[in-house]
């Protein structure tokens, strides 16, 4: 039996996980929006720095900006990309809230975590994306996941009382 403390305790470690995640698919969320711009930005840093990938980097960047000034609307693809990031994040503040009744999230969570690794792996050299760049996005998957395979340990702990 837990005492007062010890659920204290865990409801905080699943909230601050919980937090956690919800903050990775904020921040994947809103930086999809300004693309054009932050790739410009990426560019000039990896160039300027010699660091890895700015082949790749500038490529990308100059397929963006010649999409966007041609075909601004494709970008709206990217808007709604970001608008999917935040809706999940929402979802997760009902995982915040009551941990126990909303167990369900975080083994939903998992399950679109690991759906990143065969997206990434299959999807990519079908849109030549090198493959360093496919175990980046991976590892979206494989970080995410880990606040969401602790979480429901700790939400059973509690429920257990």
């Amino acid at each position: 039996m837990l005492d007062s403390a010890q659920r204290d305790r865990l409801l905080r470690r699943i909230r601050v996980w919980t937090v956690v995640f919800i903050a990775g698919l904020v921040l994947s969320g809103v930086t999809a929006f300004p693309l054009v711009a932050e790739l410009r930005w990426l560019d000039g840093v990896f160039m300027d720095h010699g660091l890895p990938f700015a082949a790749w980097i500038h490529r990308v960047s100059l397929a963006l900006a010649a999409t966007d000034a041609q075909y601004p609307f494709l970008a709206y693809g990217t808007d709604w990309l970001a608008f999917g990031h935040l809706v999940i994040a929402v979802a997760f503040v009902g995982a915040y809230i009551d941990p126990v009744r909303n167990q369900w999230l975080f083994t939903w969570g998992l399950i679109a975590c690991a759906g990143v690794l065969p997206l990434a792996l299959i999807a990519g050299p079908l849109r030549q994306i090198p493959l360093y760049h496919r175990l980046i996005d991976c590892s979206f998957g494989i970080f995410g996941a880990i606040p969401l395979i602790l979480c429901p340990k700790a939400a059973r702990r509690l429920q257990a009382g």
